[in-house]
């Protein structure tokens, strides 16, 4: 039976709170909405709108197969970019203070394969309260005895390699949520600790958007194109593999790097840890300087400002991230980041080096190299 966390340190709960009046004073002072601005609405326009012409363009293009499938694959990576950059700040009520506006964008996460009930339960709840808590964090559960992430899980044979399979294990994310992940969650009777107490109107909307996405494409596209079917086979799979390797690796590179830790409750249950201290040890940004970073992850490489302000649009990040990062240093928090994407994709390539074969070494009492953290990546008080 999995306990209720808690997290009982209430000593440290003075940097969120300090955190939070500082956060507030910025948005007061310059006279801003922590919702939508103009330039997020037109990110909103510019994904949903090239994700739109790109389905309609190989629907109605009578286009030759290579190009189709070219554009299948583009596809795939534009619907991961709608889900970065709409339908999660619409999930997470972040987008507008209008509640119709954030329910509207949150079915768009039906177009991309998802569903969003399902979604605001294992990721705004689930994720956010527990982050990187094995057995409580099903976000880290991403394939139990093929990838390890954690230290408390045991280790196997095959982890050894899973520094090299882990990558196409991940493509293979989308098709799982598309045909297995949504339902398997919404009927189990707990999502980590809470307990699944669905809606019935919950139960409607999960067939009907799924079947909703399987029409638009798997049926409709069998209908008017002129493909056959193992063209088809090829030309979705490429979608779902693109989509689902671009989810995995910026979803990971938030969490499964070098710096970032993995608490495990005590006996009782409990974190000895602040909620808002727990979330600066196990969650991480990269590329934070980068304007392309910015403008297609949607937020997602500045996880920490997301994860503290869940309910501030992710256009604002930048702003707040500096204050964030200055108030976590005064209070000897750290504050975890890599420069770019690339060298967070290596940091999280060692740790899944790490958490596998050196791990499997050790457990063999064979020589492994010591891991030593890229003290890049944290920055903490002197």
């Amino acid at each position: 039976m999995i306990k209720k966390v808690k997290f009982t340190n209430v000593k440290k709960s003075a940097f969120y709170a300090t955190l939070r009046k500082r956060v507030d004073a910025h948005f007061e002072e310059e006279d801003l909405s922590i919702n939508a601005n103009g330039a997020m609405w037109f990110k909103a326009i510019f994904f949903l709108g090239t994700f739109i012409s790109l389905y309609l363009l190989i629907i109605l293009g009578n286009l030759s197969g290579p190009i189709m499938l070219g554009l299948a694959i583009l596809l795939g990576v534009f619907g991961a970019f709608v889900g970065f950059n709409i339908c999660h700040d619409a999930i997470h009520k972040a987008f507008s203070k209008n509640q119709t506006v954030n329910k509207s964008f949150s079915i768009l996460f039906s177009l991309i394969g998802a569903s969003a009930y399902v979604w605001s339960i294992c990721h705004n709840i689930v994720h956010h309260t527990y982050t990187n808590i094995s057995g409580h964090d099903e976000d880290i559960d991403v394939a139990p005895g093929l990838i390890r992430f954690c230290e408390n899980e045991p280790v196997n044979k095959l982890q050894r390699y899973q520094h090299i399979y882990a990558f196409g294990l991940y493509s293979l994310a989308m098709l799982s949520w598309v045909f297995r992940k949504d339902y398997k969650k919404f009927f189990q009777t707990k999502i980590g600790s809470q307990v699944a107490n669905h809606p019935r109107i919950e139960y409607f909307n999960l067939f009907f958007f799924k079947f909703l996405y399987y029409f638009l494409f798997i049926v409709l596209p069998l209908i008017v194109l002129n493909v056959t079917w193992w063209q088809f086979v090829i030309g979705f799979l490429a979608m779902q593999f693109a989509q689902g390797l671009v989810l995995g690796l910026v979803f990971q590179l938030a969490h499964v790097v070098e710096g970032t830790s993995f608490p495990h409750p005590n006996n009782e249950g409990n974190i000895e840890e602040a909620w808002a201290a727990h979330q600066m040890m196990t969650t991480a940004n990269f590329a934070v300087d980068s304007k392309i970073a910015a403008f297609f992850c949607g937020g997602l490489n500045r996880q920490v400002e997301h994860h503290l302000f869940p309910k501030i649009c992710h256009i604002h990040y930048p702003a707040i991230g500096k204050i964030v990062k200055e108030t976590a240093l005064e209070f000897n928090l750290p504050y975890i980041e890599s420069p770019t994407f690339g060298t967070a994709l290596a940091s999280h390539y060692r740790t899944l080096k790490r958490l596998g074969k050196y791990a499997y070494l050790a457990k063999k009492n064979e020589p492994a190299p010591e891991f030593i953290p890229a003290v890049s990546l944290v920055k903490t008080m002197p």
